[in-house]
């Protein structure tokens, strides 16, 4: 199951280089996870300031 960012994200930017599919990138208002890519590693949640990243 793929992760998903939150509304509350601050675009910090913090878990796009941890992905190490690269599959989380900018949107307009937060950062964006492709479900499709997600392998559900969990790498990003660890790093979110504001815990707003969580699974689908």
């Amino acid at each position: 199951m793929a992760h998903v960012i939150a509304d509350g994200c601050i675009m910090c930017g913090a878990c796009a280089p941890e992905c190490p599919v690269e599959c989380i990138s900018e949107g307009d208002t937060k950062y964006e996870i492709d479900a499709d890519e997600c392998i559900d590693c969990a790498a990003c949640v660890s790093v979110c300031p504001v815990d707003v990243i969580s699974q689908a």
